[in-house]
């Protein structure tokens, strides 16, 4: 059993809402512009990769090679559609259990940080209106170390005033789970005990938690 914490710090993307698919409609479109098919198979290789890199890997299955400047102007196109896709969500894609157990915990006085890659990530909690539920957010915008690096983790705790063995992160990917660890924190994984097997306990989602 995990045992008592004072903060848990939430990823973003897998575990409050599920972004996923938005990302994958605007690469889609950004390879049937280029001229070819991107499937949901092909998408699977781009779970938890930086953007930069997810380009690389869809011009690797497009077998295409494109100067610099050209990959930085089809990342910024594939980002302003996901933008416009995700401008759209509203409260019914929190994913089950979320809410509810983001208001169990400030309920009895747990601090709660949003700890995401994400440079969208506070539109993304306005349009699903659990912003105020949240002590401080750490997205893309204040990070510069991709997870495994602990960095989001760490200023997560630091953002609600917290030694990280105080924490708890919930986290869907292997690599969160990694960086929570690295970060001295105990990390409950979302998905399957298979691929996150360095969480100190697997659940299937949030609902788990408040049953």
């Amino acid at each position: 059993m995990i045992g008592s914490f004072k903060g848990a710090i939430f990823d973003l993307d897998g575990v409050i809402v599920d972004t996923a698919k938005y990302h994958y409609l605007a690469w889609a479109r950004l390879a049937q512009e280029l001229g070819f098919e991107f499937t949901e198979e092909h998408n699977e290789r781009l779970k938890g990769v930086s953007r930069t890199r997810s380009l690389e890997i869809l011009l690797d299955i497009g077998k295409l090679e494109l100067s610099e400047a050209k990959k930085l102007a089809f990342a910024e196109k594939k980002n302003n559609w996901y933008v416009e896709y995700i401008k759209h969500m509203d409260e019914s894609e929190i994913l089950p259990g979320a809410k509810e157990y983001l208001i169990h915990l400030r309920n009895n006085g747990i601090k709660i940080a949003l700890g995401s890659a994400s440079k969208n990530a506070p539109m993304i909690l306005e349009n699903l209106k659990i912003s105020k539920l949240f002590d401080v957010i750490i997205d893309g915008n204040q990070t510069s170390k991709a997870k495994p690096d602990p960095e989001v983790f760490l200023l997560g705790a630091k953002g609600i005033e917290l030694q990280p063995e105080d924490c708890i992160v919930f986290e869907d990917a292997e690599a969160g789970v990694e960086a929570g660890k690295l970060a001295g924190m105990r990390v409950i994984g979302i998905g399957k005990k298979e691929t996150l097997q360095k969480a100190d306990r697997v659940i299937n989602g949030l609902f788990e938690m408040i049953q």
